[in-house]
């Protein structure tokens, strides 16, 4: 099964548009991610519609925040993806009559719904200016005071 991800593709855009000065075009973003802007374009529309982001038509336009990273968190992203199926593992439904598949997708599916909710709320409590800021430790560490090493992308 391949990874989904589409959320740390999205977290990583938008911290980048934060530290960008004006709007990012769709060709700009799609460039940084190696994908298209049809495929920048689609997924910005449910970030749009959930209200992170605003678009802006004309010379100059592209998309921006539309709210400040620290009011919005890994959940609200999450979710404005559609909430992505977390984990690969899934439930055999092969012989639902049996007591045995029975007792193991029980099992299994409490737990994987335990894990599901920590997840979440755990992505609720962490926020966009969270990792903007741990990012700047980074980079100041990584840089030191002469900013000497670029920052990787």
């Amino acid at each position: 099964m391949r990874n989904d991800s589409r959320l740390s593709r999205m977290l990583h855009v938008l911290i980048h548009m934060d530290r960008h000065a004006g709007a990012v075009t769709s060709e700009t973003l799609a460039a940084m991610l190696s994908t298209h802007p049809v495929v920048v374009r689609r997924t910005m529309a449910g970030l749009k519609a959930a209200g992170y982001v605003r678009s802006e038509k004309g010379h100059g336009g592209g998309w921006a925040l539309a709210r400040p990273l620290d009011a919005i968190t890994l959940r609200d992203i999450y979710q404005a993806l559609g909430a992505p199926q977390l984990f690969a593992i899934g439930l055999a439904v092969d012989h639902p009559e049996c007591l045995v598949e029975q007792a193991v997708n029980g099992a299994l599916g409490e737990t994987m719904r335990e894990a599901e909710g920590l997840v979440l709320q755990r992505f609720g409590e962490v926020t966009l200016g969270d990792l903007a800021r741990d990012f700047d430790a980074r980079y100041g560490a990584a840089c030191g005071p002469a900013g000497q090493q670029s920052p990787s992308r």
